[in-house]
């Protein structure tokens, strides 16, 4: 009878003990390896050795063990982690959802699941969203509601503009100058009139600056694609004279399509592939890249992983293949990693990371297209 309660004893401590070392995880939309070992602060081969089961290809829903890296204090949650303590964020203008998710420190998933009219209508400037925080870490509050009233300008498009020329003078994003002007998304006419919802402020200093200037296109020669396989120094780099502002719009721009699903020869938010991803954003910005990976790949300069920037193209040889079949954009560079957004077949529009062993054994270039 001793033994018996002894033996009871004993199952029940090994079970406590192994639930207060473990987090129970479970897999949403977007979720990898990599993003859910940097949400709970522990390696991504910690999360493989403890789910040795586990396949390649996350599923929908299902549970992950995490290692507790604190186990002494008390478990929480996957989704209690992210809605204590709400506040609320006001949107500016530029603002895009990935923006807000770096700023507050929380996963675009957890800002469209605490405001769900995000995924039907986007951001709109001035709207209040919710930010659920993470646990106690130190938020900054935003300013005061002084939301100025918005009114609609008219603005007539002249030879040698562009779409992003045109936002970065309303201080919006090209997506929304597109949202306001729905006809301009394939083309932007000469002549043609735009309606443009703007800050009474903006609009009185841009009627008091008229006649407006005629802007410079971004970029001095056309995107080209080199005649062969070597790519020539300097033969397709395009140069701009506002490198960084541009280069945080275009990663803004990708990353804002976080959670889209990988649809094969996709290039709309309905879906995108690799390649059709970065032809969309570029393209967004009025610089036109060629339609697949391979080509891609043979443009701009290709330079040292140790050197790559936020901006530049990266591409990788996945599944055995022994030319590139995959592309993303640098997002951010790490000592020696490199976080990269693409679209990727068994996760949509991610983040990865080169420190990944799949993609550290895929890796292949890294090509600078902007200077």
């Amino acid at each position: 009878m001793i033994f018996r309660f002894v033996f009871i004893f004993l199952l029940f401590s090994v079970s406590a003990f192994s639930q207060d070392n473990y987090i129970k995880h479970t897999i949403s939309k977007g979720d990898n390896l990599y993003n859910i070992a940097k949400k709970y602060g522990v390696k991504p081969k910690d999360i493989a050795n403890a789910n040795p089961d586990v396949p390649k290809i996350l599923k929908l829903n299902s549970v992950l063990l995490i290692p507790n890296s604190n186990p002494s204090q008390e478990i929480k949650t996957n989704q209690s982690v992210t809605q204590i303590n709400p506040t609320s964020h006001e949107v500016l203008a530029k603002e895009t959802l990935w923006g807000i998710s770096k700023k507050y420190k929380v996963s675009v998933e957890d800002l469209k699941k605490a405001n769900p009219s995000l995924e039907t209508e986007g951001l709109k400037i001035g709207q209040q969203i919710v930010v659920p925080s993470q646990g106690n870490s130190v938020i900054q509050k935003p300013a005061e509601n002084t939301q100025s009233e918005l009114v609609e300008v008219s603005r007539e498009v002249m030879p040698k503009e562009t779409k992003y020329a045109i936002a970065k003078e309303f201080g919006i994003t090209v997506a929304e100058l597109e949202k306001q002007n729905p006809e301009i998304k394939s083309k932007l006419p000469i002549g043609y009139t735009l309606k443009i919802l703007t800050s009474k402020e903006k609009a009185d200093t841009l009627n008091a600056s008229k006649p407006i200037q005629e802007t410079k296109d971004i970029t001095n020669s056309p995107v080209q694609i080199a005649d062969n396989l070597s790519v020539k120094k300097d033969s397709t780099i395009i140069r701009v004279s506002n490198h960084s502002d541009l280069v945080d719009q275009l990663v803004l721009n990708a990353t804002d399509n976080i959670g889209t699903r990988y649809r094969s020869g996709g290039t709309t938010k309905a879906g995108f592939d690799c390649s059709g991803l970065m032809y969309c954003t570029f393209g967004n910005f009025d610089i036109k890249l060629p339609r697949s990976s391979i080509e891609q790949s043979r443009i701009g300069t290709k330079v040292n992983p140790e050197e790559a920037q936020k901006g530049d193209l990266i591409f990788f040889k996945t599944n055995g293949r022994h030319q590139i079949n995959h592309v993303g954009m640098v997002v951010e560079v790490v000592e020696e990693e490199i976080k990269f957004v693409h679209s990727s077949t068994h996760g949509g529009v991610i983040i990865s990371s080169t420190k990944e062993p799949y993609y550290e054994r895929a890796f292949s270039q890294v090509n600078r297209v902007l200077e």
